[in-house]
């Protein structure tokens, strides 16, 4: 495997990506798993067509030296490339902050890129036992809840999150999963309802039911000191 990130996409400024930051945004080329709700399928396979070169990343980023706080390596799935820790390295030494998004999806390479990064948005997929129906991947519950554990233990910021398609996730699985969560010592959950206008899976209906769910949002936000809902 090549030793440069491959970069298959660029958000130049957000403020949504690090909590409390100006960033950019590095979407990472490839994933190992199948996420039906995926929203960006075009970064699943392990090389993308519109990939943009590394040199071009490192140049607009000298750029906005000035101007950025941090950078996220997004995805995808940024820990599956050999090329993420020097990246992080390259772009600490140029003054920013390090965020990474990421799902565990192999808890080894997990547990290195946390230990370089300032801030992590963890997707928590489902329960463990659920996760095959949402990743389409055998073993990715073990996975994704072994690097959660990696995570709590590691004293990185932190964020886990959950997004939420009705169809794949039940309100009383949503509500386990949480309280699952709120044991192991999570402070700052989010749950993301799913953008419905692209999914990997045309299968899954193009609307998810959205459910009033008043209830379910209060019990959540009982369970942790932070609790996020993003529509």
């Amino acid at each position: 495997m090549s030793r440069t990130l491959r970069v298959g996409g660029l958000v130049p400024l957000t403020t949504l990506d690090y909590p409390g930051m100006l960033a950019c945004v590095l979407f990472c080329q490839g994933c190992a798993w199948r996420c039906r709700y995926c929203h960006n399928p075009q970064l699943i396979p392990p090389r993308g067509s519109e990939e943009v070169d590394w040199s071009r990343v490192l140049a607009f980023l000298q750029r906005r030296e000035d101007l950025l706080d941090a950078v996220v390596f997004s995805g995808g799935e940024p820990t599956l490339q050999d090329g993420l820790l020097a990246a992080m390295d390259t772009v600490r030494a140029m003054g920013f902050r390090i965020g990474l998004h990421s799902a565990g999806i192999k808890p080894d390479a997990f547990a290195r890129a946390v230990a370089g990064a300032d801030w992590v948005g963890f997707d928590v997929k489902a329960l463990a036992e659920d996760c095959l129906a949402v990743t389409g991947v055998r073993g990715s519950g073990v996975a994704n809840w072994k690097s959660l554990e990696h995570l709590l233990a590691s004293g990185v910021d932190y964020e886990c999150r959950t997004t939420v398609h009705w169809h794949l996730l039940s309100p009383t699985r949503l509500l386990t999963l949480a309280r699952r969560l709120s044991e192991r010592g999570v402070k700052r959950f989010a749950v993301q309802l799913v953008r419905t206008e692209r999914m990997l899976d045309p299968r899954l209906s193009s609307v998810s039911l959205q459910f009033d769910q008043v209830e379910l949002w209060a019990a959540l936000r009982e369970l942790f000191p932070e609790f996020v809902l993003r529509g």
